[in-house]
């Protein structure tokens, strides 16, 4: 039975290699999780770093409220 286009893009989710920029746990950093290309492409430029620095920041603070999630806008454009 083939997979469905939902069970495709899981299969896609799951090999690829999430971290935070760090290294570090975000429990630990505050920092988002992201593939680990992502971070690489953000981190090499200056607009990037910019970025991931804003992201970051939307992270802690929504850490701070209580929340589990935070809208941080790396992963915008990418239907969820």
């Amino acid at each position: 039975m083939a997979k469905t286009k939902q069970q495709k893009s899981l299969t896609k989710w799951t090999k690829q290699k999430w971290r935070t920029a760090s290294g570090k746990k975000s429990s630990e950093t505050g920092e988002v999780y992201a593939p680990s290309k992502t971070i690489s492409k953000l981190k090499s430029t200056k607009e990037g770093k910019k970025k991931l620095a804003a992201a970051n920041a939307k992270k802690r603070a929504a850490t701070k409220k209580g929340k589990q999630h935070a809208s941080h806008g790396l992963h915008k454009g990418k239907k969820r």
